[in-house]
């Protein structure tokens, strides 16, 4: 089955940094050819690719006088903003040989906790893809710091498909897929190829980084699985250097493992989708046991009087955790008041609502029930 026969479909790509640069920690042309190649024929089938790219700092580290991969932050950063326009320049010469455009975003944690911001990088990509471009994305390694850092690009390549509602995740690496158990040291570890749940056996499965170059292992690559399928985007785990490996993945025949989704799995629109895997609660709010009910019913926002406490210290369009008198969590939702003002209002004991002028605490649309979260908020 070649790429034509497949419906048209959105498909993020990621591609780790051992897949791209040699055993010396250099961009690998061979390797980034392969990768170029096998996209052009999706491209050329009508599919619409994003590609998360990592690479940057094993790029660029020799350049900039390191010997062996940097450990520091300041001295990855250099690298990456050496390697990161190494990159881009070979991708996109690649691409312009075949006749498409490649675009370069780099973007950053805060990028995804802001709804202005997690908006515009989704209203930009879908440009790109509208015109026929190639976004490239990588985290924006040269500014980060370890606290606003996704992790690694695992985790971005599912929040980024996520942002583009995309159909299928594929994450390339030096690992052939998930294996019941380290194949590094168990030579009987037998490939899982189709995996329906991530279940604690899957998870104990996964393993540590597989290469000195990269900074995602298997337990990341689960992670960011959990986020994709938890959206309804089926993900697929394969090894890059395997012959025609991403048109395969596409068509649902390479060697590697398939998380498979129920396409129904996820109801979230996109705001629903921000507040639920992107937004980072600033505080708690806990609520009585009658305004649980109408919440979760989605038939009546939270008025000052629902309220029993609130923790923390939040603003106008925080996210915060609505939690019940039990202490269990009902979900997550926009608040429509700082904390400093709720607290007078509180202590006021005025019912927001009986003003028409104003608004809920917080509206049914600005929530999401903890049922429709099937990953935990962090991740």
């Amino acid at each position: 089955m070649t790429a034509q026969d497949v419906k048209p479909q959105r498909v993020v790509i990621k591609i780790g940094s051992s897949s791209l640069t040699s055993r010396h920690g250099e961009i690998s042309q061979k390797k980034l050819e392969k990768l170029a190649d096998e996209i052009v024929q999706l491209k050329d089938a009508g599919h619409e690719v994003v590609l998360v790219s990592s690479g940057a700092v094993a790029a660029g580290y020799r350049k900039l006088g390191c010997l062996d991969r940097p450990s520091t932050l300041p001295e990855k950063q250099a690298a990456a903003s050496i390697g990161q326009g190494l990159l881009i320049e070979t991708y996109s010469k690649l691409f312009l040989s075949h006749g498409y455009v490649a675009s370069q975003i780099l973007i950053t944690r805060n990028d995804f906790s802001d709804e202005i911001r997690y908006n515009n990088v989704r209203n930009t990509i879908n440009v790109l893809l509208e015109r026929g471009i190639i976004p490239i994305v990588n985290e924006n390694d040269t500014v980060t710091t370890e606290r606003l850092k996704f992790g690694d690009n695992d985790t971005l390549s599912a929040k980024v498909a996520g942002l583009v509602d995309a159909n299928q995740l594929v994450i390339l690496s030096d690992i052939e897929g998930l294996y019941d158990s380290d194949p590094r040291k168990n030579e009987n570890a037998k490939l899982l190829e189709e995996v329906y749940e991530i279940t604690p056996e899957i998870e104990a499965a996964a393993g540590g980084s597989g290469s000195s170059v990269g900074t995602g292992g298997m337990k990341s690559k689960i992670d960011a699985v959990k986020i994709a399928t938890a959206l309804g985007i089926s993900t697929f785990l394969g090894k890059s250097n395997i012959p025609n490996i991403i048109v395969d993945a596409v068509n649902q025949e390479a060697k590697g493992t398939y998380f498979k989704v129920d396409k129904d799995a996820s109801n979230l629109n996109q705001k629903e989708q921000w507040i639920a895997f992107n937004s980072g609660p600033k505080g708690k709010m806990v609520i009585n046991d009658v305004a649980k009910s109408t919440l979760i019913a989605k038939t009546r926002g939270i008025a000052v009087s629902d309220i029993i406490s609130i923790e923390g210290r939040f603003d106008k369009g925080s996210v915060i955790r609505i939690m019940s008198k039990s202490g269990e969590e009902i979900g997550l939702g926009i608040v429509n008041y700082p904390s400093y003002k709720l607290s007078k209002l509180l202590e006021s004991n005025i019912d927001v609502k009986s003003q028409k002028y104003q608004k809920y605490v917080i509206d049914t649309n600005d929530f999401v029930c903890q049922l429709e979260i099937t990953i935990p908020v962090g991740l």
